[in-house]
């Protein structure tokens, strides 16, 4: 059976069986093997293969693991987990962010924690320029849907206004090319670092 999984990795991140063959050091027609007949490599070389591609061998060759080490991968999918936003270290957002090669997408009602953060702006500043797309939808502090948040927070008028501060503070970041700041009138049960807009109204300010 073809290996689904290996060739739908070559083909996202535009990667040819020759340059995989060339970085995990067999040759070429290996590759095809693997991808076309389903062939397992030895141990080494699905090692090579997942750490090139930056994912967990188990997820290209499932199979090829016993009970034991499918556990520990499936555990080691989940690094830590916060009961709150506010537990999270700065330091794990920067690294987040750090790592983004094509896109950063920020989707909230006000992540005023992110917009006070001049370290965090600067990175963003330096991933747009470099050419990574960014973007920061805050939630419109006209929406019914932010003042029923500060209600159910028990801050009441403060909800729109911590919008209305980040909006502020995201403005020179908003004139940089690459980076879009805009407004979101949608119910957010969970804030989250990459989202898409398509079911969002949104506007520009």
């Amino acid at each position: 059976m073809p290996n689904e999984r290996l060739r739908a990795l070559l083909l996202e991140r535009g990667v040819t069986p020759a340059k995989l063959a060339e970085a995990v050091q067999v040759d070429a027609k290996t590759i095809e093997r693997w991808i076309v007949k389903g062939r397992t490599p030895y141990r080494r070389h699905r090692y090579s293969v997942a750490a090139f591609f930056s994912v967990d061998e188990a997820f290209i060759w499932p199979e090829a693991l016993n009970s034991d080490e499918i556990a520990a991968a499936a555990e080691s999918e989940i690094v830590s987990v916060y009961p709150h936003r506010w537990a999270v270290p700065r330091d794990s957002w920067r690294h987040l962010f750090e790592r983004a090669e094509h896109e950063i997408g920020i989707l909230v009602y006000s992540g005023l924690f992110m917009a006070e953060d001049a370290g965090l702006k600067a990175l963003f500043a330096g991933k747009a320029q470099s050419g990574v797309r960014v973007r920061i939808l805050l939630g419109n502090p006209e929406s019914p849907y932010v003042a029923e948040r500060g209600v159910a927070q028990g801050i009441d008028d403060v909800m729109p206004a911590k919008v209305r501060s980040a909006i502020i503070t995201y403005r020179p970041l908003a004139k940089i090319e690459n980076i879009q700041v805009r407004l979101h009138d949608t119910i957010l049960h969970n804030s989250i670092g990459c989202g898409s807009s398509e079911v969002m109204q949104c506007e520009s300010f």
